[in-house]
């Protein structure tokens, strides 16, 4: 199959360094309530890319769940593909593609898991089925069939009935703290606008990048 020919011009607005905020969580923080307010379908949802052993990446979509001058947290089982890859190495790469937007922002930094207590706060705030769920999968292993996960899932049912549900003790949170913070803005023929963060100590360094 030949896509070659499959393009569009990207008419947007242009991005100036005057237009940034110089912390690029305040930055990502304008555009993505601007993805919001645009109707961007899931606007949390990043690509998360890790490397295993091997050197091999791997990228899966999975949803941002809050972030601040700290960092940008996900959920996840910690005996998970994802989760093993960043127990051996520690850093990861998220991308948030806004195309209604013609707008990317990608991350790059260390990973870290959040406390105990932090990921017990937001397991507590979940729908009662997905918190269920998080008993249910162990994620990334194989399972000859769908069935086998629905009789599990009416096991836990049966075993949690109308009572509280604990934190899995495999299931939680981690942090990528950015030491790269990338904004890309499309714009017509090709020459789209970049802007690079980079952190350096407790600072932010700012530069356009070629596109």
């Amino acid at each position: 199959m030949d896509i070659s020919d499959m393009r569009r011009e990207f008419e947007s607005a242009g991005l100036n360094r005057e237009d940034l905020d110089n912390d690029p969580i305040q930055q990502f923080e304008r555009w993505f309530q601007d993805a919001r307010d645009a109707g961007i379908l899931e606007p949390n949802a990043m690509s998360l890319a890790t490397v295993d052993a091997t050197g091999q990446p791997t990228v899966r979509t999975v949803l941002l769940k809050y972030f601040d001058e700290q960092g940008f947290v996900f959920f996840t089982n910690y005996e998970s593909r994802k989760a093993h890859n960043i127990e051996h190495t520690p850093k990861a790469a998220a991308l948030f593609p806004w195309l209604g937007l013609n707008r990317q922002v990608s991350i790059q930094g260390s990973v870290r898991r959040i406390s105990k207590a932090e990921s017990f706060k937001y397991f507590s705030s979940r729908p009662r089925e997905s918190q269920i769920g998080a008993w249910v999968s162990d994620q990334s292993k194989a399972i000859s069939s769908r069935g086998l996960l629905e009789q599990k899932l009416a096991e836990m049912k049966r075993k949690f009935g109308e009572g509280h549900i604990p934190l899995p003790t495999f299931w939680g949170g981690y942090q990528i703290v950015p030491q790269r913070v990338e904004f890309w803005q499309g714009r017509p023929h090709r020459l789209h606008d970049r802007f690079e963060y980079l952190r350096d100590g407790e600072q932010w360094g700012i530069q356009r990048l070629q596109p």
